[in-house]
């Protein structure tokens, strides 16, 4: 995904899908998918519970419903837009991460029923599913042992409750000044919220920019 941004930007190392899936200078360091039967079976029963799924592989992106506000709202925080449907893609693709459309708490019988599979909320009508074990945390740590460098000289920013792990793992986590309160209290620093150009001013004061 983002492969136009990417090309611009020249990046070919990169972590993405929290982790499920790191590439170093243009080629695969590591793939986790999401077992395949697995999701078909969580697709049925959040289908049966009215709660839609998005399922992502490294290209695209679909939705297991059209039109619903749960899913409008939350991608719309992220700057995307409602996905096409397939209720099916997940049959002949490899997922590695989905997104499950639930108020808080109503994960609970999907946490008891898929130990195969890690929740974690990162909006208030959604949850990250990724495989047990999985994080943005263990993406870096392989990334940074393929570089050879101490986790200390890692810099990372984030400001929701999947970027956690990842701020409390790096030499240097930075929330955004927009984060959530808990996303916060283990960062070694605050910068400005995303939309007052945060990243750029964190990197100022950290010396990392002139």
């Amino acid at each position: 995904m983002f492969e136009h941004i990417r090309h611009r930007l020249g990046i070919d190392s990169f972590v993405s899908f929290n982790g499920q899936y790191v590439v170093f200078e243009g080629s695969v360091l590591h793939k986790q998918p999401l077992r395949r039967e697995k999701v078909r079976m969580l697709t049925e029963e959040a289908h049966q519970n009215g709660h839609p799924l998005v399922f992502m592989d490294a290209e695209e992106m679909r939705a297991s419903v059209d039109d619903h506000p749960h899913i409008h709202v939350s991608m719309e925080s992220l700057k995307f837009a409602h996905p096409p449907v397939d209720p099916l893609y997940y049959e002949n693709k490899d997922i590695y991460q989905a997104l499950l459309f639930c108020r808080a708490g109503e994960e609970a019988p999907y946490v008891r029923n898929y130990p195969e599979f890690r929740f974690v909320r990162w909006h208030d009508v959604s949850t990250d599913v990724l495989p047990a074990g999985g994080s943005k945390a263990e993406g870096i740590r392989l990334m940074i042992e393929k570089l050879g460098i101490d986790k200390e000289d890692v810099y990372a920013f984030g400001d929701g409750l999947n970027d956690i792990e990842m701020l409390s793992f790096v030499g240097t986590g930075v929330a955004m000044g927009n984060a959530h309160e808990e996303v916060k209290r283990v960062a070694d620093f605050v910068t400005k919220p995303v939309d007052e150009e945060g990243i750029w001013h964190g990197l100022k004061q950290l010396q990392l920019l002139p």
